[in-house]
């Protein structure tokens, strides 16, 4: 087997773990990128992958993603994440998150796990039966935690809204043409908050049926998921899997605007240059996506309650237009601008 370190995505990461429990069937990567501010804090991952390599790729570049979205959305937790691979059945079972649950905890509190592609809250509850190092379990009104998604959605809205203001000129974003590729918790939610601002919505998934019953429920319209990224529109919204920003997508978008949930957007860093190349405002996933992270981190810590949630949210435009502002200033990429400050706030600038 490749070691890890040689990978590509490899950012000198703390530790990199792999997990297997035969009895349960359980096959598990845990990669800790940086604990400089505090635990490394980040979801669980349950995915097929066609090569199991991919899955430490995958870790590898997510949890250098947390490192930097926790540091930017100013919260004192490092960056990981966890990567379940699943059959090609996407089989899961009590056991084998059970069996998770003991692998989080051998870690001793370095890994904070909560929700991600494929997991619930469901899956949190029983992964809490064998270790207290997991958030995203359901709470009582009020209270921080619980599902993240919807708090991504917000973020995200939110973030999407300021990208309009700044690059279309418009504090009203009626009559905006949003394309959102990915109508599951994020970008569901994120379509149906726009949709209430009067946003002309295009919606694409890879679970057809899903993407054309959202679209009947807001008045918009559906597309083939291999047509979403070429679709003439004011803004795409990214809210599926990453590296959907390629040499070959980048050159053809007919957008003004790329402000998405999905993590890790950019398949290259090359591509940060070729985004900006082409005069489109880029909002850095791990900037207007943190909203999520912000929900469940602050229900570990035991650091206030909803309230304190959405005040931070809602900061997160705040966040986006300094990284903006200092683009148009430098000239630099919006994606290496972050970079460049989430590098410092952990200590590697």
């Amino acid at each position: 087997m490749t070691a890890p370190w040689t990978y590509p995505d490899f950012d000198d990461h703390e530790g990199v773990h792999l997990f297997r429990d035969a009895a349960s069937g359980l096959t598990a990567v845990i990669a800790i990128h940086s604990t400089h501010l505090g635990p490394a804090a980040g979801g669980t991952r349950f995915w097929h992958y066609a090569d199991p390599a991919e899955s430490i790729t995958d870790a590898l570049r997510l949890s250098r993603g947390m490192s930097f979205k926790n540091a930017m959305a100013g919260l004192p937790m490092g960056g990981g994440k966890a990567v379940i691979v699943a059959d090609s059945l996407r089989t899961k079972t009590p056991e084998m998150l059970a069996a998770f649950g003991r692998a989080v905890d051998s870690l001793g509190g370095r890994y904070i796990t909560a929700e991600d592609v494929g997991m619930s809250d469901a899956d949190m509850v029983a992964i809490s039966k064998e270790t207290r190092h997991v958030s995203g379990l359901p709470v009582a009104a009020g209270h921080a935690g619980g599902d993240p998604g919807p708090t991504t959605a917000k973020g995200v809205y939110l973030g999407v809204r300021a990208a309009i203001a700044r690059g279309l000129g418009k504090a009203d974003p009626a009559g905006v043409h949003v394309a959102v590729q990915g109508v599951g918790s994020v970008g569901g939610g994120l379509a149906r908050l726009l949709a209430k601002d009067g946003v002309r919505l295009t919606l694409a998934d890879v679970d057809a049926r899903r993407a054309q019953a959202m679209a009947d429920e807001l008045g918009a319209t559906a597309v083939a998921s291999n047509e979403i990224m070429t679709i003439e529109a004011d803004v795409l919204s990214p809210c599926a899997l990453g590296a959907v920003l390629d040499e070959r997508s980048i050159a053809g978008l007919r957008v003004g605007i790329v402000a998405g949930g999905a993590n890790n957007q950019l398949a290259t860093p090359a591509d940060a240059d070729r985004i900006h190349g082409r005069g489109i405002l880029y909002a850095p996933d791990y900037v207007i996506n943190a909203g999520g992270i912000i929900n469940v981190a602050l229900e570990y810590l035991g650091q206030g309650d909803r309230a304190e949630v959405e005040a931070r949210v809602a900061r997160i435009p705040e966040r986006l237009e300094q990284i903006w502002a200092e683009s148009a200033s430098t000239g630099v990429p919006s994606a290496v601008v972050a970079d460049r400050m989430a590098m410092r706030l952990i200590g590697r600038g």
